[in-house]
């Protein structure tokens, strides 16, 4: 018999802040029990370092050059059909708690029911983010990680333990139910994503004078790439703050929100099993993307740094094995597993697999996993390709860079200009061009988002839309 799908996404967590992949001092004990149930995915990639391509990513099982939703202004309607819409093809209950970042709860993106959804800022997003000409776009006002940094709660901490708490009624309610057909439950959780405040007792965990500096500080002599240096600045987070002390405060408040995520995922397992739901319920936990956490003196994400463009990938349930998988993997391919699990299809990317089938087989370090940036900050369009021991930086009008993570698994040293690596660098490009042209996919995000902006009546009046910053959860 097939189990219920429950998919448990976080938005902004790092792919190594957990426990179960050793990290040296986070704590995150449900995460760990939940990869000690089932498969943890060692090489899990976002399709997009940012939510809303991201999240349509997720819907479509498609790439942002497929699907044309290039940012954080361009949010998914349910046009392009995904694993709800063929799931409820089916006549299996599909519904959502908590963050979607789609376009709208009246959309038809493919629940039968969305249970306090948290979607763009009314209707449209961050409009202003897609004026990506360096000499047209702006900076927002106030800082990105917000002004109050450290212990304490926020709006999103606050709808968090909203979402937790429906989730533990919902899965109550259905296991009281006694129903026998299966069903899916999506549930997303917006920690770690900023605003950096923490609810106190996480943020103990972390005490600012014991953690370690992070890796690549500008301050150390590090020189960011002209690419990402540019991304940056439309946004400099690193030099909004007001101390070095705060800087490490950020750094507490970042892994206490983890450990905050944690908590509830949790309190979510809990209810499943109080619900006598545990032993027929696959459960897959993952995030929309990571996040730099001061390495290289970034935050947030944007870039293909490891930090950034790796999500955590954790499935567990009947029949899946426990242990480690390797093979690289994409949300993209979650995409397709929950559709297949439920024994359905989506028009996913060719390549795109199904979880399952990949943990079951033997390791393929050599499966190519993609990714794309067109948004907030990028003056031209920046493209990913893991393949092998090889992950290659394509950035469009840009020197592009080569890591081996064979021997540099912390991506410190760029290969691209060394003439030894010449021939490896002209195979990536060729691999990653059998994907997308990046030329054409740069020069039709930006006619997109051109013509978006003269939809909404021009610079000024596009300036006046959307949210300023980060979106504001919804009343619970």
């Amino acid at each position: 018999m097939t189990s219920n799908l429950l998919i448990l996404m976080s938005d902004e967590h790092q792919a190594r802040a957990m426990g179960c992949v050793g990290h040296p001092f986070v704590q995150t004990p449900n995460l760990d029990a939940l990869a000690a149930r089932g498969t943890r995915f060692t090489n899990a990639y976002t399709p997009s370092p940012i939510c809303v391509p991201a999240r349509a990513g997720f819907a479509t099982g498609q790439y942002p050059h497929q699907t044309r939703l290039w940012d954080n202004a361009m949010p998914y309607t349910g046009e392009v059909r995904g694993w709800g819409h063929a799931l409820q093809d089916q006549g299996v209950p599909v519904e959502s708690i908590g963050k979607l970042h789609y376009r709208d709860a009246n959309d038809p993106s493919g629940f039968d029911a969305q249970h306090i959804p948290m979607h763009v800022a009314q209707g449209v997003g961050m409009v202003w983010a897609s004026i990506r000409g360096e000499e047209q776009r702006i900076s927002p006002k106030g800082r990105m990680l917000g002004e109050h940094i450290g212990p304490g709660t926020s709006k999103y901490t606050d709808y968090d333990a909203s979402v937790t708490d429906r989730a533990k009624d919902w899965l109550a309610a259905r296991g009281a139910a006694g129903a026998d057909q299966p069903w899916c439950l999506y549930v997303g959780l917006v920690a770690p994503h900023f605003p950096l405040v923490a609810p106190q007792e996480f943020f103990d965990l972390y005490p600012a004078g014991d953690l370690p500096e992070v890796k690549l500080h500008p301050a150390a002599g590090y020189q960011r790439h002209p690419w990402v240096e540019k991304q940056n600045a439309m946004m400099d987070t690193e030099a909004s703050f007001a101390s070095a002390k705060e800087r490490q405060v950020a750094l507490s408040a970042y892994y206490g929100l983890c450990s905050w995520l944690d908590h509830n995922v949790g309190q979510i397992m809990g209810a499943l099993d109080s619900a006598g739901l545990l032993e027929n319920t696959t459960v897959i936990y993952t995030s929309d993307h990571g996040d730099n956490a001061g390495a290289r003196g970034l935050w947030g994400k944007s870039n293909f740094y490891r930090e950034s463009v790796e999500v955590p990938m954790i499935m567990a349930g009947p029949g899946v094995r426990q242990g480690t998988c390797d093979t690289p993997v994409s949300l993209l391919d979650l995409s397709k597993t929950i559709a297949t699990h439920f024994g359905t299809g989506i028009d996913a990317a060719e390549g795109t697999r199904c979880l399952n089938g990949i943990a079951a087989a033997p390791a393929d370090a050599e499966r190519p996993v993609f990714s794309e940036y067109h948004a907030a900050g990028a003056v031209s369009g920046g493209f990913m390709l893991r393949k092998g021991r090889w992950k290659f930086h394509y950035y469009v009008g840009f020197p592009p860079e080569l890591f081996d993570l064979d021997t540099d698994p912390e991506e410190l040293t760029d290969l691209a200009d060394r003439p030894e690596y010449a021939g490896t660098l002209a195979e990536m490009e060729a691999a990653l061009r059998s994907i997308c042209d990046p030329e054409a996919a740069d020069a039709q995000a930006f006619a997109d988002q051109a013509a978006m902006i003269a939809r909404y009546g021009g610079r000024e009046a596009a300036l006046k839309l959307g949210a300023p910053g980060a979106t504001p959860p919804p009343k619970t």
